[in-house]
Formats: structure tokens, C-alpha cells, sequence
């Protein structure tokens, strides 16, 4: 009788990612975008995890999808663009939020809203925001400069959190530039006020998304906060990327941004990958465009059911969809100005879509990088660690400058 060997499962990567109660099977993090990751994108990236973990012959949640920013001050006065970016379908979970605030009460506030209302199951804190208008006046990665202040709104949104069992998460840079690096102090203070993960972006301010990440840092961070995840986030473009990150830092899991614009079959990849499966998704032009045609889709529903508004959405997203394959710039021009379902249809109608992956054309950066910039800080924001007076009266304005949320 001839013996025969059972096929095996793939050995996970890493085990799954555990945020306070949450249990996240494939240790990914869908990071919060401005303008991109509304429930629409979301879905999309839910439905392309989910077939990665089956892939790789997993199950359960698939990874943690997070909801853009919104700022603290226009939560809670409930601005309905507000209430909009934090919906969700009934079939996520967990539900995340990212706040932004500059003020531990307004912060306190927001996260009450969250917690008492059902309206959240993770909040995540935003203090990587390298764009000027945030930073100018003392916010985003601006503020971990200012210890007591980031303390003060950390502690304030864990203790309205944690009676409802709701962690609360930590988004960082490395600093504001190379010679003010905030991220150790900050990993350890957020770590000492309860929070349940830290993500790390491997760039200053000053970098914006310029140059390469310093993964070295993400390695260093996780030696200095040893109680909860430590996640690393910068220049994950695919799954390999994602692997090797965790090789190199030991890091407890990843943070990807600008790695899905266009392509939310990553989140297929690195579940599959972490499951130890070399599954890959290679889409030809006639999967793509149906993609981008379901998100439109999605977004006219999100905003619900304009179909010019949703159609206006997935303009630019369009470029980053297309990227590698051979669409000519004239029906690439007339996809960006399309006003409506049918006139996707349309265009999508005359594209080659027999066209198959193109490869390396459409893999690698997506996304401005922008280049190298002096960071702009309120007046003398660099000369103490503590907030004066006069940037104390400074800061309590930056929430009601912020829009978009």
C-alpha cells in the first residue's frame, strides 16, 4: 500500500493582528486617505481581502480598513460631510475612525460622540499629517514636538474610549524633520496612556512622501514599545514589500497607503502572502475597468445615489486604474471628464479590454511624492518642547482651519 502525503495548509507569516479586543486575521491596515478611503474604497478593499484569505486558506476578518480623517472640532459639531466620512456599511467590521484634533478636550468630546453613540469600534489618532495647512498651525506630525500636548489629547480619547472597550490607535511620522524626530518619545507615551497599536510612516514632515523610507526606524520603534503592535507603514507597493518590512523591522504588521490607489486587489495579495500562499492577483484591462466601474458604483451610493458627484469622485482614481496598460491619452482625457455611469460604460467600451496585465509597468509608486520641503510650524514652534502662551491661543484656532472633515 502506497502512502500518501495530505496537502498542508501554508504557515501564516505572522499571527493575527490584535488590536485591544479585535482580532484581525491578516495583520494589514487599510491607512486613512483624505479624499480616497470613504466607504466606497472601502468596500472594494473589504471584498479583495477577503477573497485574499481564502486564497491563502484563512479565515475571519480580513484586515483593518480605516475610514480618511476627520477632525475632532466638526464631529462634534456634526457637519454633515462630517457624518458622511463616518458611515459605514452594516457589514463592516470593525468600524474605524480617525480623528484629527489639536485641543485634548475637543479631542475628549469626539471620542465620547464615537463611544456613546455605537458609532465606532476602533479610533485611530492622527499625528502623521505633513500637509501645511495642518502643520502651520501646530497639528499632524507638527505636534509630538509638543509632548504634553500629545499626551494630553492621547489620554483624553482613551479614557472616553476604554469604558466601552473601544482601543484606540496611534499614526505617527519620524518627525517634523531630521534634526526634531518625535517618534520614540511619542511611541512611549502613547504606549504609557493605553493606547492598543502604534503605526510608524518611515518619513518626516519635511520628506512629505519624498525619497525612501526609513524602515530602519520602524525596527527602532518596535525595540522601544514592547506592550502592544508596533505597524510599519512606507513604500508597501506590494506584497513582497509588505513581507519584507516585517523581515526587516519585526514589525507586528503593515499600514498601506498609496500601494491600493488603483488597486484594491492588493489587499488580496498581502492577505494571501501573509498567509503564506504565493497567490497574486494580475488583472487584464477587462477586470480593471470593471473594478473601476464598481467603484464608481459604490461612490454614487455613498453619496447618495448623485451620480455626478460619484462620477466626479472616480475621476482620480482613473490614472491610477489605467496604470501600465494601453489606454491613449484621449480616452484617458475623456474618462476624466466623465459625468456619468453610462458615459463610463461608454468609454470603457471602446478600450482594448483583451488587454492582459501589463507587469512592471503597473506595479511600483503610485501617487505624488512631491519633493523635500522646510516645514511650515507655528512661530517658534521649535525653540521648546512645551507649548506659551501665545502658541497655546494658536493651537485652540488650528481645528477650525482645518476643513474637509
Amino acid at each position: 500500500m502506497t502512502a500518501t502525503t495530505a496537502p498542508t495548509t501554508p504557515a501564516p507569516v505572522l499571527p493575527p493582528l490584535r488590536i485591544g479586543k479585535h482580532v484581525v486575521e491578516s495583520p494589514v491596515v487599510l491607512a486613512p486617505m483624505a479624499g480616497i478611503t470613504n466607504r466606497a474604497f472601502r468596500r472594494l478593499c473589504r471584498e479583495y481581502g477577503a477573497a485574499g484569505l481564502e486564497a491563502g486558506g484563512a479565515s475571519g476578518a480580513t484586515s483593518l480598513y480605516v475610514a480618511e480623517m476627520v477632525t475632532s472640532r466638526a464631529l462634534v459639531e456634526r457637519t454633515p460631510e462630517t457624518m458622511r466620512l463616518i458611515s459605514h456599511d452594516p457589514q463592516e467590521q470593525p468600524r474605524s475612525v480617525q480623528l484629527y484634533s489639536v485641543d485634548p478636550a475637543t479631542a475628549g468630546l469626539a471620542a465620547r460622540m464615537l463611544v456613546t453613540e455605537d458609532r465606532a469600534d476602533h479610533i485611530d489618532l492622527n499625528f502623521g499629517c505633513p500637509v501645511p495647512k495642518v502643520t502651520r498651525k501646530g497639528g499632524g506630525s507638527a505636534l509630538p514636538w509638543k509632548t504634553d500636548l500629545f499626551r494630553g489629547i492621547v489620554r483624553a480619547v482613551v479614557r472616553e474610549a476604554a469604558p466601552y472597550d473601544v482601543p484606540v490607535t496611534v499614526k505617527m511620522r519620524i518627525g517634523i524633520d531630521a534634526d526634531h524626530v518625535t517618534y520614540l518619545d511619542a511611541g512611549r507615551i502613547a504606549e504609557a496612556e493605553g493606547v492598543s497599536a502604534v503605526a510608524l510612516h518611515g518619513r518626516t514632515a519635511a520628506q512629505s512622501y519624498s525619497g525612501t523610507a526609513d524602515w530602519e526606524a520602524i525596527a527602532r520603534l518596535k525595540e522601544a514599545v514592547t506592550t502592544v503592535p508596533v505597524l510599519g507603514n512606507g513604500d508597501i507597493w506590494s506584497a513582497e514589500d509588505a513581507l519584507e518590512m516585517v523581515r526587516r523591522t519585526g514589525c507586528d504588521g503593515v499600514v498601506v497607503g498609496r500601494g491600493c490607489l488603483g488597486r484594491p486587489w492588493l489587499f488580496t495579495d498581502l492577505a494571501a502572502a501573509f498567509a503564506g500562499s504565493d497567490y497574486r492577483v494580475e488583472p487584464g484591462l477587462r477586470e480593471v475597468t470593471s473594478v473601476l466601474r464598481r467603484h464608481a458604483e459604490y461612490l454614487v451610493d455613498f453619496y447618495d445615489g448623485d451620480e455626478l458627484r460619484g462620477c466626479r469622485d472616480i475621476r482620480k482614481h482613473i490614472a491610477w486604474y489605467l496604470k501600465g496598460f494601453p489606454a491613449g491619452s484621449t480616452v484617458r482625457n475623456q474618462l476624466a471628464l466623465v459625468d456619468s455611469l453610462a458615459a463610463l460604460d461608454d468609454l470603457i467600451e471602446t478600450m482594448d479590454l483583451d488587454a492582459p496585465w501589463p507587469g512592471e509597468p503597473a506595479e511600483g509608486p503610485r501617487g505624488r511624492a512631491g519633493s523635500p520641503r522646510v516645514v511650515a510650524l507655528p512661530e517658534n514652534w521649535l525653540l521648546s518642547r512645551e507649548l506659551d502662551d501665545a502658541q497655546r491661543a494658536q493651537v485652540a484656532q488650528a481645528e477650525l482651519s482645518v476643513s474637509g472633515g
